[in-house]
């Protein structure tokens, strides 16, 4: 606490970090883009690229990583992920675009149309129509 009584910003209402809710919610994002992949195996490269979507927190890509294996989404042996999921995005169904003035979440271009993936955590994007099809495992 402060002195005014206040919560400083380590503190919180029972002792818990105030970033963990966030955190929280890229790991279930992070998650969700995992179990949707469109592979049979893929480098863990790609597979850390395509949750950089996501985060770019070292410490949430591995519990990300992490929290995929033990919960069965993924296997990781030698340096390969594999998918145990065949739930891939459909964009038909999974894929929001949107008008605006927008900045891709993967590569920083400037769009009028972003892309999102509709996910069970939560909405990912915005994303340019190529960089779409790259973190959907499309190209």
């Amino acid at each position: 606490m402060n002195r005014d009584g206040g919560q400083t910003e380590n503190d919180s209402e029972e002792g818990v970090d105030p970033t963990l809710e966030a955190d929280d919610d890229r790991v279930e994002l992070g998650l969700a883009l995992l179990a949707r992949l469109e592979h049979e195996s893929l480098p863990l490269a790609d597979a850390v690229d395509r949750i950089e979507t996501v985060t770019t927190d070292p410490t949430v890509t591995r519990t990300i990583l992490d929290e995929a294996e033990l919960r069965g989404l993924i296997d990781r042996d030698d340096g390969i992920i594999r998918p145990k999921s065949r739930q891939y995005v459909r964009f038909e169904q999974d894929v929001i675009t949107k008008e605006g003035e927008f900045t891709c979440r993967r590569c920083g271009s400037g769009l009028s149309t972003g892309h999102f993936i509709d996910l069970e955590a939560g909405e990912l994007g915005p994303f340019g129509s190529s960089c779409i099809r790259k973190v959907t495992g499309r190209e």
